[in-house]
């Protein structure tokens, strides 16, 4: 999933808004810098995606067949790399 600049930056308000309102969570940190390690984890997680998503379409493109991207055949052949994807680089089971 792609997400852009600014809704990740109005996701990391809600999610520090709701951390404030939360009595049970704890920090030492100015707001602002909670919030931006809450951007930077996003981004990373984004970046994490954004290269599983490369390196499956790099796969399919090495099919000896052209398989038509939004295909059904395409759908489960992408689904099927991306989970093994996913956990060779996580270490989880989709």
């Amino acid at each position: 999933m792609r997400l852009s600049r600014e809704k990740i930056n109005h996701l990391s308000q809600m999610i520090l808004k709701a951390l404030l309102a939360d009595d049970r969570v704890e920090y030492f940190l100015e707001d602002n810098e909670v919030r931006l390690e809450i951007v930077r984890v996003m981004q990373d997680e984004v970046k994490i995606e954004d290269d599983i998503d490369h390196a499956v379409r790099k796969t399919i493109g090495s099919y000896g067949r052209d398989i038509r991207e939004g295909s059904a055949e395409w759908d489960v052949v992408y689904q099927r790399h991306y989970a093994e994807e996913f956990k060779k680089r996580r270490g989880i089971n989709l």
